[in-house]
């Protein structure tokens, strides 16, 4: 994005009529004369005003007017200054910017205006989530096929068992081989009921083996789960912080812009005044 500012200069001419500006002035018109010639000025004013701010002679709505009313002339004027406020960029806040990029990464700078990064955390977030739903399903798929593995070759009952009875039967031969080991470490409080649903026998320690392979690999694809995650969470927080700071940018280039630079000169200059020419110069 092109930031350098440009530059409109906005040119207002100021009819005087106070003080000896006033006072030379009368001495050759009349009243009539006066607002007359107050009129056509202004309406010269307006008409300089409005091209300049806006570069297009066809916005200048009273060109064809030999002589339009004061009242459209300043009519005139606030609309062509009405325009340019309008068309200067509004400020951003930086708690929404923080709080989009919080719910979807690259949301944040795309509010404040600058997307060419933003679409980077969108994009990551994206592959982030697309790994996480493949590992979940391929570690759940791992989990199922080792349970169906023990259910035929152990035995075992699927029904109101925890986590760690499937890495019990994982560990040891039989249902008795743990009770034993439990029971040396007196641990009593652990020992399954060998006529319950908690038995298991695996014949040989092969199928044991491959049971307990399988089991393993699936809770290594759910721990990857949670770095993916955390990285999710890690991609939400840079994209806010870099929101911010891109807001915080975007509202520093505004406030320059709104700086206006003032001069005033005498129209005709000193011996014969006719007016005060204004020049606003404001970057954009």
């Amino acid at each position: 994005m092109n930031n350098k500012p440009f530059v409109t200069r906005v040119k207002v001419i100021i009819i005087c009529s106070i003080c000896t500006f006033h006072n030379a002035f009368t001495q050759h018109v009349d009243g009539a004369e006066h607002r007359e010639w107050m009129r056509k000025n202004l309406f010269q004013g307006v008409q300089q005003t409005d091209f300049l701010v806006h570069r297009d002679p066809a916005s200048r709505a009273f060109q064809a007017s030999e002589s339009p009313s004061l009242a459209e002339a300043l009519a005139c004027l606030q609309n062509a200054f009405s325009r340019q406020a309008k068309t200067s960029p509004e400020k951003k806040s930086v708690g929404m910017a923080v709080l989009y990029s919080l719910l979807l990464p690259g949301m944040g700078e795309l509010y404040a205006g600058n997307y060419s990064t933003g679409k980077y955390f969108t994009i990551v977030e994206g592959a982030l989530w697309l790994t996480l739903g493949s590992l979940h399903w391929y570690a759940t798929w791992l989990q199922d096929d080792a349970r169906r593995f023990a259910v035929q070759h152990a035995q075992i009952s699927l029904d109101g068992k925890g986590d760690q009875y499937f890495v019990d039967i994982g560990n040891f031969a039989s249902v008795y081989k743990y009770n034993e080991a439990v029971l040396r470490g007196r641990d009593d409080f652990k020992v399954y009921d060998p006529t319950s649903s908690f038995y298991w026998n695996w014949g040989n320690d092969l199928n044991r083996e491959t049971y307990r392979e399988l089991r393993v690999a699936s809770d290594e694809r759910f721990n990857d789960t949670r770095f993916v995650a955390a990285a999710i969470g890690v991609n939400h927080l840079i994209s806010a912080i870099n929101a911010a700071r891109l807001t915080i940018s975007h509202n520093k280039n505004i406030a320059k812009s709104d700086e206006l630079y003032i001069r005033a000169n005498v129209i005709g200059g000193i011996a014969h005044p006719h007016g005060i020419a204004i020049s606003v110069s404001k970057n954009f």
